[in-house]
């Protein structure tokens, strides 16, 4: 019922900038949390930024000050903005959300994630 489709990765050379997009769409009643996850080779998945409805946002202590993270809900999209990128931070990203959606009379409410999208930071 409720798809999370990720854009804007691809391949940079250190110092650079990129912009991660990712839009859900289905049957969606509301988003409360959304958030961007990274999972590097060998790696565990880990948290890089959260944010609530309302726009309090966290963020990890290697991204922080570099990473912006903004949602517009009126499109169901979050957004991560990402400068002075660094080798380390390659990675593919994922997008997650907790979306309550419609469901036949009612709602219900689940985890969804992205597909992914590859971020290289390479010279």
């Amino acid at each position: 019922q409720v798809q999370l489709v990720e854009s804007g990765g691809g391949l940079v050379q250190p110092g650079g900038s990129l912009r991660l997009s990712c839009a859900a769409s289905g049957s969606i009643r509301s988003i409360s949390d959304m958030g961007w996850f990274r999972q590097a080779p060998g790696k565990e998945r880990e948290v890089v930024a959260t944010i609530t409805r309302s726009g309090s946002t966290n963020y990890a202590g290697s991204v922080k000050g570099r990473f912006t993270i903004s949602r517009d809900n009126a499109k169901n999209t979050v957004y991560l903005q990402m400068n002075s990128l660094k080798p380390e931070d390659t990675a593919v990203y994922y997008c997650n959300a907790f979306v309550t959606y419609y469901r036949g009379f009612g709602s219900s409410a689940d985890d969804y994630w992205g597909q992914g999208t590859q971020v290289t930071v390479s010279s």
